[in-house]
């Protein structure tokens, strides 16, 4: 009788929760944490999901092993309280680390892909690359390991529909700098189809963006006209620039288009959500449906 996949997920917070909820549906046990001890505020897990507090998690008996969780501090949190536990489980088979399609850095425009080298810019990328390479050190020799190039997630109620009607949106117009993004149930898709694989030791990179970078403005255009709304106001990037945080800085000054065709052929599957336009497009409708829905942790 084949042994049933134990997951434990860290971080259960929007993709988290969207990774436990097709995991349990695949008939998987399902463990996550949450940042504290579990309470009103933290997210609501799908039933059958035992919730623990980051501090207080006993590993034992996990076969899959997934973080959601940026690093904290310099360091990876997860690694640093549970990587010796982990590494010692005799049943552990995968192990999947979220990263950031920021590990490539700047390319001026151009194409990466998974065979691409990568090359942060700036202190960030650097840091979740440092992690990529801490996470397959610490499991690479004994389970399979997949590290997992996020672009920039958005799914419901991480939508720019609110903004669009309350008429605080605008189209940063950056020609030229046309960027990825992944619907969050896509991601859980991705994750739960590696982890379902079974593959030899060693790492491997599988990037999680959709298959066609677009610029902020084209999005916005498109969540207006959705929603029956004039375009917002188009803002050139320079005069934009002035209100934006550090971490938007940051973001703006890398310019790159993703390729992820490979991680679908190897995981078999095509995304739900090809483009923003499909993606944006299911949102509403859900949203309509049921009300717009609370942002999350990612």
């Amino acid at each position: 009788m084949t042994e049933r996949p134990v997951l434990l997920v860290f971080g259960l917070g929007y993709t988290g929760l969207a990774i436990a909820r097709d995991a349990l549906a695949r008939g998987w046990a399902v463990r996550a944490t949450v940042r504290a001890r579990p309470s009103a505020g933290d997210p609501a897990a799908p039933a059958g999901v035992a919730v623990h507090a980051f501090a207080d998690v006993d590993p034992a008996g996990v076969t899959h092993v997934v973080s959601t969780i940026p690093p904290a501090d310099g360091g990876d949190p997860v690694l640093a309280r549970y990587g010796a536990a982990l590494a010692a489980l005799p049943g552990l088979r995968w192990a999947g680390y979220l990263s950031t399609t920021g590990v490539y850095g700047d390319r001026g425009g151009g194409w990466v892909d998974e065979a691409t080298p990568p090359a942060p810019t700036g202190p960030r990328g650097a840091l979740r690359l440092a992690v990529e390479q801490a996470w397959t050190a610490t499991f690479g020799a004994r389970c399979a390991v997949d590290l997992f190039r996020v672009a920039g997630i958005y799914g419901p109620g991480r939508a720019p529909f609110a903004a669009v009607r309350a008429g605080q949106a605008t189209r940063i117009v950056k020609p030229g700098h046309a960027f990825g993004r992944i619907h969050r149930d896509d991601i859980a898709a991705a994750v739960v189809a590696a982890a379902a694989q079974d593959r030899p030791p060693g790492a491997r990179v599988l990037n999680l963006t959709d298959d066609l970078p677009a610029e902020n403005a084209e999005v916005i255009a498109e969540a207006a006209r959705l929603l029956g709304l004039p375009p917002p106001p188009a803002v050139p990037f320079a005069e934009a620039e002035a209100g934006m945080s550090a971490m938007a800085r940051s973001f703006w000054a890398e310019n790159r288009k993703v390729a992820s065709r490979t991680t679908q052929a190897a995981l078999g599957l095509a995304w739900r959500y090809p483009t923003y336009r499909e993606g944006l497009a299911a949102i509403l409708a859900e949203e309509d449906g049921q009300g717009a829905g609370q942002q999350g942790e990612v």
